[in-house]
């Protein structure tokens, strides 16, 4: 008997746990939920980088993704549907972090598209080239999933100085065979707009000129700022980063050269976003730039490091270890910024990093000294004479090339003295200062000789 009201008892427990399960299946059927994945992958942070010649869109996640993407048109718009993401916080954070002047994109949209699938649809304000690639880890980001949004129609931030003379490099195009996706020497189809209408003729009285008649095209000096965009350099310990001060060094330097007569500035960056090292020196070539000058803030391991240094370009070795070690760290920054290397033809980088000549070198390290001594002046040198190393955006073939580190950022110091408007004005006019000591020295103008 008592066998037998145990299995009763069994049996009246089973009943409702069994009503119980039914009808939360019951539930399940009659109200679908999307279920979480177990591996999806997390994004734990996305940034925007507004700039006129492209705007990037950047993704960092916590393992690698797997995407598709295409373009829709009437109105614009670029799909990107991600595969095993799960739709957090942080990505539905996208939309509110475009800037309403972002040449690009007007809004974004992130929603659930299929269960294993995450949809993003970024609403456009012009026709774009899409680049779309992933990162693998690098300092201190996790993966990143890259969308770099350039315009159809490439955009041209150096049409005032082409049509003040003629530009017949070989390497006009390269930048716009980037923005459009094109392995640099392929066939671009015209497009039109694409290229700049020639300047219109003016008739003037002729004027009895000597053949010998110098050309009135001015001095033109291209200044890179380096790193930006997902790069922020070096650190301080204020948290003041590279990136920001050396910009604001490069537009005080830009109007104090701007305001020389007969003579011109052109940045290779004038806003925060990433360029690539080769495509620094394109621009520089493609102005034909009589110098160049990559202007950065030096750091170290200990805070009390400091003072200012000047370097150029070796091709045989540096001339110390603390130089080589900083060439290696400054050639990284198109890890830490992200190149797409699938969209850069290798062999024309590489045929415009081997076309330094002993003579540019020479140069190099005439127009270093005369910046170097300029900038003691104002502040205390790291190296008292011009320190030489295989930097990768020094290579910039005919141009005289140096590279201003301005001072230890990660010397609290002189991290404030960076951040003084006041003491990168005394830098820029050192610098200035330099520029205009070695062309009075008698220094052939590239382009002309």
């Amino acid at each position: 008997m008592a066998k037998k009201s145990h299995q009763t008892h069994r049996q009246a427990v089973a009943q409702p746990r069994r009503r119980g399960f039914m009808a939360a299946m019951t539930t399940l059927l009659v109200f679908p939920v999307i279920p979480r994945l177990a591996h999806a992958t997390q994004v734990v942070a996305v940034r925007t980088w507004p700039a006129d010649e492209y705007t990037r869109v950047t993704l960092e996640l916590g393992s690698e993704l797997k995407a598709e993407h295409f373009t829709l048109d009437n109105p614009h718009r670029l799909v990107v549907d991600l595969h095993d993401v799960n739709l957090n916080d942080t990505l539905k954070q996208l939309n509110g972090m475009v800037q309403p002047d972002d040449p690009y994109i007007s809004g974004v949209r992130v929603g659930q598209y299929e269960p294993d699938v995450v949809r993003l649809v970024m609403d456009l304000k012009q026709p774009i080239a899409p680049q779309v690639f992933t990162l693998k880890p690098v300092g201190d980001y996790q993966y990143r999933f890259v969308i770099d949004l350039y315009p159809l129609v490439a955009q041209d931030p150096i049409l005032a100085l082409q049509q003040q003379f003629e530009d017949d490099d070989p390497l006009a195009a390269v930048l716009e065979d980037l923005a459009m996706n094109q392995s640099p020497g392929t066939t671009v189809p015209k497009v039109q707009g694409q290229k700049a209408p020639p300047p219109p003729k003016v008739v003037q009285k002729p004027k009895p000129e000597p053949k010998s008649a110098p050309s009135q095209r001015p001095i033109l000096v291209a200044i890179d700022p380096g790193h930006g965009g997902e790069d922020p350099g070096a650190i301080g310990p204020s948290g003041t980063r590279e990136k920001d001060v050396v910009l604001q060094i490069a537009r005080r330097l830009q109007k104090l050269v701007d305001a020389q007569p007969n003579m011109r500035a052109y940045l290779t960056r004038d806003g925060d976003f990433f360029v690539p090292l080769h495509v620094r020196v394109q621009k520089a070539r493609r102005v034909q730039a009589d110098l160049f000058i990559s202007i950065h803030a030096d750091a170290w391991i200990k805070p009390t490091a400091r003072g200012s240094s000047v370097y150029a370009l070796s091709q045989n070795g540096a001339s110390s270890t603390a130089a080589k070690w900083l060439a290696n760290k400054e050639n990284e920054a198109d890890l830490v910024g992200g190149i797409n290397v699938k969209a850069h033809d290798k062999q024309v980088a590489q045929v415009l990093l081997d076309l330094s000549t002993a003579a540019q070198i020479n140069d190099s390290l005439r127009v270093g000294s005369q910046v170097l001594n300029n900038i003691g002046k104002i502040n205390r040198l790291h190296k008292r004479g011009v320190e030489r190393a295989n930097f990768a955006v020094l290579r910039a073939s005919y141009i005289p090339s140096i590279l201003v580190e301005t001072a230890f950022i990660s010397n609290p110091e002189e991290e404030r003295l960076l951040r003084s408007g006041a003491h990168q004005e005394k830098l820029a006019s050192a610098i200035l200062s330099g520029i205009q000591g070695y062309f009075k020295s008698g220094a052939a103008l590239a382009q002309r000789s």
